[in-house]
C-alpha cells in the first residue's frame, strides 16, 4: 500500500518547541516497520518553525515573516537531523523535499516533483516532505501542512492518507469542552454538516485546526484516496489504520 502519513507540531515537539524525543523515536520505529513490510510511505512533516522557535529560545511561534522564515531555516535543519539520525537505526534512507504551492500549480515544475518522488520510492527511499517556509509568501505558499498533505497523496496516488493530530479524529462537538463529545468513526461525504463540526485553530506553534483536516480530506477524497485522522499519542496505531481495522479515529471515504 502506497501511505502518506501526515504529521503536525503537536506531534513532534512539546509545547516548548522542544523535540517530543520519545514520541518521534516511537513514529519513526512504527514507519520503518511498515515499510519493511512493504509499504510505500511518504512522510510530510511539520515541525520547522515550531522546532527553530524552541532552538532559537523565543516564547512562541514568531508572527513576523522574516522571524517565521528564520525559525523555519533553523528548524528545518534540526528536524531532518532527527529524522536521518533516527530513520538510520533502521537502515532507511531519507530524502528531503520542500515545496511551494506552483510546485503543484504550475505544469513544468509539477512533473518534476512526480518524477523525483517516484524515482524516490522506486529505490526504496522515505521521502520527508515539509513547504518550504524559509522562502515561501503568501502568493506561492500553501499555507498548512493538512493541505499539503493532501496535495502530495493525490500527486503520489496514494491509497491512503493518514493526518496524525492531538485529537481521536472527528467529534459531535469540541471534546475539550464538551465531556459528551462523540467520536465520530466513518465519515462518507463531507458536506456543510460535517464542516458545522469543525472547531478553530490547533496548538500555538501549529498553524491547523479540524478544518484544514477536513479541506485535506475532501481533497484526497477527488483523487480516490480514504483519509484517517488519528491522535498520535500512540504511533502503533499506525498498524491497525493501515491494516483497515476500526479504531479510535476518523476514517474519511473517498466516493
Amino acid at each position: 500500500m502506497r501511505v502518506v502519513i501526515k504529521v503536525g507540531t503537536s506531534t513532534l515537539a512539546h509545547a516548548t518547541g522542544r523535540l517530543n524525543i520519545k514520541r518521534t523515536s516511537e513514529l519513526c520505529k512504527v514507519i520503518s516497520d511498515l515499510k519493511n513490510a512493504g509499504n510505500e510511505i511518504v512522510l510530510v512533516s511539520s515541525g520547522a518553525i515550531g522546532m527553530g522557535a524552541g532552538k532559537l529560545s523565543l516564547k512562541g511561534k514568531p508572527s513576523d515573516i522574516p522571524t517565521k522564515q528564520a525559525a523555519a531555516a533553523v528548524g528545518q535543519c534540526e528536524l531532518m537531523y532527527t529524522y536521518d539520525r533516527l530513520f538510520a537505526e533502521y537502515n532507511h534512507t531519507v530524502a528531503q523535499i520542500l515545496l511551494t504551492g506552483s510546485d503543484f500549480t504550475a505544469p513544468d515544475r509539477h512533473e518534476n516533483f512526480n518524477n523525483t518522488i517516484f524515482r524516490l520510492l522506486e529505490l526504496n527511499v522515505l521521502p520527508i516532505i515539509n513547504e518550504n517556509d524559509t522562502i515561501a509568501t503568501e502568493e506561492i505558499k500553501v499555507g498548512d501542512n493538512d493541505t499539503l498533505s493532501a496535495l502530495v497523496a493525490a500527486s503520489v496516488q496514494a491509497e491512503l492518507l493518514i493526518i496524525l493530530s492531538d485529537v481521536n479524529g472527528l467529534y459531535s462537538a469540541d471534546p475539550h469542552k464538551d465531556e459528551n463529545a462523540q467520536l465520530i468513526k466513518e465519515v462518507h461525504g463531507i458536506d456543510e454538516s460535517v464542516y458545522a463540526l469543525a472547531g478553530g485553530a490547533g496548538t500555538s506553534l501549529g498553524t491547523g485546526g479540524m478544518k484544514t483536516k477536513l479541506n485535506a480530506a475532501k481533497l484526497a477524497g477527488e483523487s480516490a484516496c480514504d483519509t484517517v485522522i488519528a491522535n498520535s499519542k500512540n504511533p502503533e496505531i499506525l498498524y491497525d489504520i493501515v491494516a483497515g481495522k476500526d479504531g479510535a479515529w476518523t476514517r474519511f471515504f473517498s466516493k
